[in-house]
């Protein structure tokens, strides 16, 4: 993308639509001056302008919340551009994943396709532990644990694996859901003690689907 090509409007200013680059979410909607537009270029970040304050703002500079830019497209007309990036965590300044949570008309459509941005915690949730473990911010449950080293983020595995199972005995919804959170973050926090991405877990559950999909020979 040329920055010649784009066209600003008569204020200087371009919307960019940022969208997650994993799951195709949606996650806001800003606007671009030229200045943060190069920026944005240039470190790889979202930066923006914001027309209430009058200023360029990064994105994350105050929550962490970063965005990695993947991509820059402009649209036919060359004058909005879609950003894709990999968000360390949510887009709106209320907490959520996205900007765009309330449904004003329509209908979502049922099965996994239309669930798929609840599975994007597990993506974010792996990069806060990263981010977690590099920084070690004082105070942090995961920076205690990664200071305690594997075998208190082992000892946290088991001790919430059993709580799942007694969860599950005692055939308690409520309690069987917290408790199956806490195992995932646990088991999170051992993948990255161990180096291991979760994409490399996810990977053999593909495998082992395409397997079954396959046809029996003959």
């Amino acid at each position: 993308m040329k920055i010649e090509s784009v066209k600003f409007d008569e204020k200087g200013l371009i919307p960019a639509v940022v969208q997650n680059a994993n799951t195709k979410e949606v996650l806001t909607l800003a606007y671009m001056n030229r200045e943060s537009l190069l920026k944005s270029v240039e470190t790889g970040e979202t930066w923006f302008f914001s027309r209430s304050r009058n200023e360029l703002w990064h994105k994350g500079a105050t929550s962490g919340n970063t965005q990695r830019i993947i991509e820059m497209k402009l649209d036919c007309d060359q004058d909005a551009i879609v950003v894709l990036v990999e968000p360390a965590g949510p887009a709106c300044h209320k907490g959520t994943e996205s900007c765009f949570e309330e449904r004003v008309y329509g209908k979502a459509a049922g099965g996994f396709a239309a669930d798929l941005a609840a599975y994007e915690i597990l993506y974010t949730l792996e990069k806060v532990i990263e981010e977690r473990e590099k920084t070690r911010p004082e105070g942090a449950y995961t920076t205690y644990l990664f200071e305690k080293g594997v075998d208190k983020i082992l000892k946290k595995v088991g001790e919430e694996s059993a709580e799942v199972i007694i969860a599950a005995k005692n055939r308690d919804k409520e309690e069987l859901k917290w408790e199956s959170a806490d195992l995932i973050y646990h088991l999170m926090v051992l993948l990255r003690e161990q180096d291991l991405p979760f994409n490399e877990v996810l990977r053999v559950l593909n495998k082992r689907h395409d397997k079954k999909s396959e046809p029996a020979s003959e």
